[in-house]
């Protein structure tokens, strides 16, 4: 059985690379660098959010459902200050060449993607199982992870969206409305300055508690699809819930508080 690896990602913005492309003197502070870039977005379109380009990738998680001969529901973070954004990105490639699992996101086709398409080219990351169409696996013609519609990667925003962007949902308000936690103690807004305070660590539990509620509303969506019974549902819930028991962490400590069974 294919295994089902659930992931997200969090950035910042690339300071290096703003220096660089505006001529900004290292005398500036990395908070003064974003804060002129943030000035510029704002004066283009009225926001702050960064083109995917220059989105710095510090940490990404991943949940992966394993049942294989290695089963087994396993969350891990590939992250900074452990591993440099080149190899935190080439490791999570690799790990999509060594399981080739079905991808699971929300809004991965319209953020995470892209954002990694980019700052892997920048880095110079290989990537060959993750870009095969069709070229080296024939299978990979009619399922791949760079079609839009193709289910080896399914982004389940942009699909229960109907592909329509204005009926887009958010996964914080979804999963609450399911009976999950949600999104506990930070949102993607409060990441920079969570950076800049050295709060990498709840920077990484919050991003590992995001992709453990895409997961779940995923296990719904098999459930609503005809791919999971009930029951199996249900088992496949406990049985996730039991994992996350057994790792101990403080985050999934207060994620199973928010968790009624």
């Amino acid at each position: 059985m294919t295994p089902v690896l659930s992931f997200d990602i969090e950035t910042i913005p690339d300071v290096a690379g703003l220096r660089a492309l505006h001529g900004l003197p290292d005398t500036l502070a990395d908070a003064e660098v974003a804060e002129f870039a943030f000035q510029k977005q704002r004066a283009k379109n009225g926001s702050d959010f960064l083109p995917h380009h220059l989105q710095r990738v510090v940490v990404i998680s991943c949940a992966m459902r394993n049942h294989g001969e290695d089963g087994g529901f396993k969350v891990w973070s590939l992250a900074e200050p452990k591993s440099g954004e080149g190899e935190i990105i080439q490791r999570f490639y690799d790990g999509i060449g060594k399981y080739t699992p079905n991808l699971v996101s929300w809004n991965g086709g319209g953020f995470d993607l892209p954002v990694l398409h980019y700052r892997g080219l920048i880095h110079g990351v290989a990537a060959p199982r993750y870009w095969d169409m069709g070229e080296d696996d024939r299978d990979f013609k009619w399922n791949n992870y760079i079609s839009r519609y193709h289910t080896r990667h399914l982004d389940l925003m942009d699909l229960l969206a109907m592909y329509q962007p204005r009926a887009n949902a958010p996964l914080d308000e979804l999963a609450k409305l399911m009976g999950l936690p949600g999104k506990l103690g930070m949102d993607g807004n409060a990441v920079w300055g969570a950076w800049l305070n050295g709060e990498i660590d709840a920077i990484r539990d919050y991003c590992e508690t995001d992709v453990v509620n895409t997961y779940l509303v995923y296990l719904r969506f098999q459930q609503m699809r005809g791919q999971l019974s009930a029951k199996a549902h249900a088992e496949e819930v406990a049985f996730v819930r039991a994992q996350l028991a057994a790792i101990g962490a403080a985050h999934w400590r207060e994620f199973l508080a928010a968790w009624p069974g």
